[in-house]
């Protein structure tokens, strides 16, 4: 009887390790970080690329100053950035605030690692970067050729509340070279932009950012800007796709202009750098 129980717990415990290394392709093949089939490679020594991330650091509810850490999500600023990088560009990391970016520590969970993470995660140059990064305030963004926000909940609590972002992103618009992107809560980013007449610069255009459904499905619904309702709010043509699980649903749309190119989620980030490329490659 012994015996037969050790051997029931063996096959147990054999089943249990086979399956949790075989998650992370499992959570692959269901939409987490999907491959972008019309992937190219392009050419694009001599341009810039500026990403901009998230400085908040804890994931907290309205009036709270603690909770759990949070920050960018790792996979929004990697994939970008080699995307960016194995295109020949010279790509530069600002934050809300200057300084040490924070990653939330579940974007480097074994099961939700992308290959961009992993090659992060050996980049002492990259990480570098990370560590010391520009404060946007002194950055010029009209000297970039594309500009990428990234996403994470600590972007709920500062991209769109920024003044000195809003502006920056209307001056890159107007300079009518640089391609504006974004993923997930990076959308947020794009909120107080404004035209020349004070209206919101968004307002009519095409565009994504991440589901209240898929919030909801995650139980994180105490951050304090949402992208789908703050984006529907101004008026934004609002895109995107669902899943029985939208984590797994995604979705890259450029607007009329050809100067926004938004993706839903942390799923959208290759097919997003990969429509700002071809923008690009097409304009000179």
């Amino acid at each position: 009887m012994k015996k037969k129980l050790l051997i029931t717990l063996g096959i147990l415990a054999t089943i249990i390790v086979l399956f949790a290394l075989a998650l992370p392709s499992i959570l692959h093949s269901a939409g987490l970080h999907p491959d972008y089939p019309d992937s190219k490679q392009y050419d694009l020594k001599g341009k810039k690329a500026l990403i901009i991330t998230t400085s908040h650091s804890v994931l907290s509810g309205y009036g709270e100053t603690t909770g759990k850490p949070t920050g960018v999500f790792a996979s929004e600023m990697t994939v970008p950035y080699y995307e960016f990088l194995d295109a020949g560009m010279t790509v530069d990391v600002a934050s809300i605030e200057g300084g040490e970016i924070p990653i939330d520590p579940q974007s480097f969970l074994y099961m939700i690692k992308s290959d961009a993470d992993e090659r992060y995660l050996k980049d002492a140059v990259f990480q570098e970067k990370v560590k010391n990064s520009s404060k946007i305030e002194g950055v010029d963004f009209t000297q970039y050729d594309a500009i990428w926000l990234a996403g994470g909940w600590g972007a709920a609590y500062d991209l769109g509340q920024s003044e000195v972002l809003g502006k920056k992103i209307s001056e890159a618009y107007y300079a009518e070279n640089p391609i504006i992107g974004s993923v997930c809560h990076g959308a947020l980013g794009l909120i107080q932009a404004r035209d020349t007449l004070g209206n919101f610069l968004i307002t009519g255009r095409t565009m994504t950012g991440v589901t209240d459904k898929q919030l909801q499905e995650l139980g994180i619904t105490q951050t304090p800007l949402h992208p789908e309702t703050e984006l529907r709010k101004l008026g934004v043509n609002y895109k995107s796709n669902t899943a029985n699980r939208d984590i797994f649903a995604t979705i890259t749309v450029v607007d009329e202009e050809r100067r926004f190119v938004t993706g839903q989620n942390q799923n959208s980030g290759h097919e997003t750098a990969q429509k700002m490329m071809e923008i690009l490659a097409t304009k000179d």
